[in-house]
């Protein structure tokens, strides 16, 4: 592994992080880059550990489960479910996760809530919304946000932290904008229907994290472009 590269690869993404924020008008303190580990070993993750990441993604609950057994705990890092997740993975993806990012259905809010009330614990998740209307994306439609939110607030061991998407993988990253603008306001009606907070906003990957960060995002999960080069 060429530890200089990821450093390099790291500077120029957390660069490129702060001159969105700059032209959106944010700081960059608003946003948090979740490095997407699915791809690297462990002695990667202890390196961007070591350079100052503080939070990683997994979109597998074994790799994930592989991974922190090898580091020991996890490092200390936050670990981030970013992947579709089963309903029959949930007892073993609760241990490992500070928060789903991928939840899209009311059967798989009322499983994380059963697990997570007989851990004694209160388990942050995000919405999966598809906002590009995609058959191959996961994720529920927008029109049916509304319903899914009624549906999840009386549960006691969730907690609805925002809404997630994915946006099309295309050549132009503006093309990817309308989805995410289709998101913050998503966030904005929900925030009006429900009372809640709903600070965060998971959008934006290795193509398309700057325009993600200027229509909103606060979590942007980016993998290759940390990884280029560092073998």
């Amino acid at each position: 592994m060429d530890e200089a590269a990821l450093r390099r690869n790291l500077d120029d993404v957390w660069r490129r992080m702060a001159a969105a924020c700059e032209r959106a008008g944010r700081q960059i303190d608003d946003v948090l880059l979740v490095a997407v580990v699915k791809t690297v070993d462990v002695d990667t993750v202890r390196a961007l550990q070591a350079l100052g990441v503080t939070d990683v993604g997994e979109n597998r609950v074994q790799q994930a489960q592989a991974k922190r057994e090898a580091l020991g705990g996890g490092l200390g890092l936050r670990w981030h479910m970013i992947g579709h997740l089963q309903r029959n993975k949930v007892r073993h993806a609760l241990p490992l996760f500070e928060m789903i990012h991928s939840v899209d259905s009311v059967r798989l809010a009322r499983a994380i809530d059963e697990r997570a009330a007989g851990e004694g614990r209160r388990v942050p998740i995000l919405l999966q919304c598809n906002t590009s209307g995609e058959e191959s994306k996961f994720g529920l439609s927008p029109a049916a946000l509304p319903e899914l939110l009624d549906a999840i607030l009386p549960l006691e061991h969730v907690a609805v932290n925002g809404l997630m998407t994915m946006a099309p993988f295309v050549a132009d990253p503006e093309e990817t904008r309308p989805g995410f603008a289709a998101l913050r306001e998503l966030a904005d009606q929900a925030r009006v229907r429900t009372g809640l907070p709903l600070p965060h906003l998971s959008m934006g990957m290795t193509q398309d994290f700057e325009v993600a960060i200027e229509e909103g995002a606060t979590l942007v999960r980016v993998g290759s472009a940390l990884f280029r080069g560092v073998g």
